[in-house]
Formats: structure tokens, C-alpha cells, sequence
């Protein structure tokens, strides 16, 4: 399912017009985007956690032509499933 999908998906459910509903995912999506850019973690309950994970620089080396490399620091997404969405899942 991409986004365009849970749009449709949510105003044929809730008998939303699709801007409606369009409004809603975004505004969703946004304070995720926004409680992980402050570091914090997002728990949505029945489905799982969102929290970002830190990564340090190192130096590496490019296989294809041996020449080392700076790999600079990074922030990922990292998301880990809840127990009742794993328990659904194998069923």
C-alpha cells in the first residue's frame, strides 16, 4: 500500500472527500516527521515504534577501486513491529 492508497483507503472508510482525507494522512505524516527530527520516538500502539538511529563516521574503502573513503554520520529511521502486528502477522 503507498500513500495514495491509505488516502483512498481513508475516505472510503470514513465517507471523506479525498482532499479531506488527504489532509489527514499529511498531517499525520508531518508530526511523525516532526516528533523524529526532535529525537523523539513515535509509538502508534497495535503496530509498533518509530525512533531514529545514530551512526557514526568512519573511514572506508571503495571495492571497486581501493581508494579509502570518508562515510560522514548519519540519523536513520529504524522501526521495530509491535507485539499485537507480529501476532497478527502469524496467525
Amino acid at each position: 500500500m503507498n500513500k495514495s492508497e491509505l488516502i483512498k483507503a481513508l475516505s472510503d472508510e470514513c465517507v471523506l472527500p479525498v482532499e479531506e482525507a488527504t489532509l489527514v494522512v499529511n498531517t499525520f505524516f508531518d508530526s511523525m516527521k516532526k516528533a523524529l527530527m526532535e529525537d523523539s520516538r513515535v509509538e502508534i500502539r497495535g503496530l509498533g515504534s518509530f525512533k531514529i538511529k545514530l551512526y557514526e563516521g568512519y573511514t572506508g574503502r571503495n571495492p571497486k577501486t581501493g581508494e579509502t573513503v570518508t562515510v560522514a554520520p548519519k540519523r536513520l529511521p529504524f522501526f521495530r513491529a509491535g507485539k499485537e502486528l507480529k501476532d497478527y502477522l502469524n496467525e
